[in-house]
């Protein structure tokens, strides 16, 4: 039980409508943020970190192909 934690269900994806998916890469430590960026305000909202090699997963949990998603440096 975590306190400041709510769980999603694994299988139900964001509603993505009028959101740009994205992912934010750090340069020095290489670490992915995955989430989404709003096309009104342009803001990026994190939805999850990304595991090395996990990239695919992301992808296939928001149901687009990786050629759709936005790399922020």
């Amino acid at each position: 039980m975590g306190f400041f934690r709510k769980k999603r269900p694994a299988d139900a994806a964001p509603d993505l409508s009028g959101n740009r998916p994205a992912v934010r890469k750090s340069i020095c430590t290489g670490e992915m943020t995955g989430g989404y960026i709003d096309r009104e305000t342009g803001k990026f909202h994190e939805l999850e970190l990304i595991p090395p090699g996990g990239f695919g997963a992301f992808c296939k949990s928001l149901n687009v192909s990786p050629d759709d998603v936005e790399t922020i440096y």
